[in-house]
């Protein structure tokens, strides 16, 4: 064989391992493009819940402390007592607030009209009963 067709010979046995190897990385990357959307799509939709159900416990405990007059401690032996922290407490209580500054309506949370109903004190004054 001639030096040249040799040489040819080469570089096309090297091209073809060079595409192989760049279609396995092509389905690799896209495997892992898969699984990190699934990561991403799982995480949110936990954080979704998860401040859903937040919000819902935080409403709950307003009411208890707001419109049932119970002082942080009392509310939080009615919550099952262990499972809680006043500082939680805090927490879900001002993250209500801050979800019903940002204008959204108690008829839009499922809650119903408090037509006639004495003004609510903040969650810092209530807490202090």
């Amino acid at each position: 064989m001639q030096k040249q067709t040799v040489r040819q010979l080469a570089r096309a046995r090297a091209r073809e391992a060079r595409s192989k190897v760049v279609q396995e990385q092509a389905k690799r990357e896209r495997r892992l493009a898969k699984w990190g959307e699934a990561v991403a799509v799982a995480l949110a939709e936990r954080d979704a819940v998860v401040s859903d159900c937040e919000q819902r416990a935080g409403r709950a405990l307003r009411s208890l402390i707001e419109e049932e007059g119970l002082s942080t401690q009392e509310a939080l032996v009615w919550c099952g007592g262990g499972t809680l922290a006043g500082r939680e407490v805090y927490r879900l209580i001002r993250g209500v607030a801050d979800q019903d500054e940002g204008g959204t309506s108690g008829e839009d949370r499922g809650e119903e009209s408090r037509e006639g109903a004495p003004a609510s004190a903040g969650p810092a004054e209530s807490m202090s009963r």
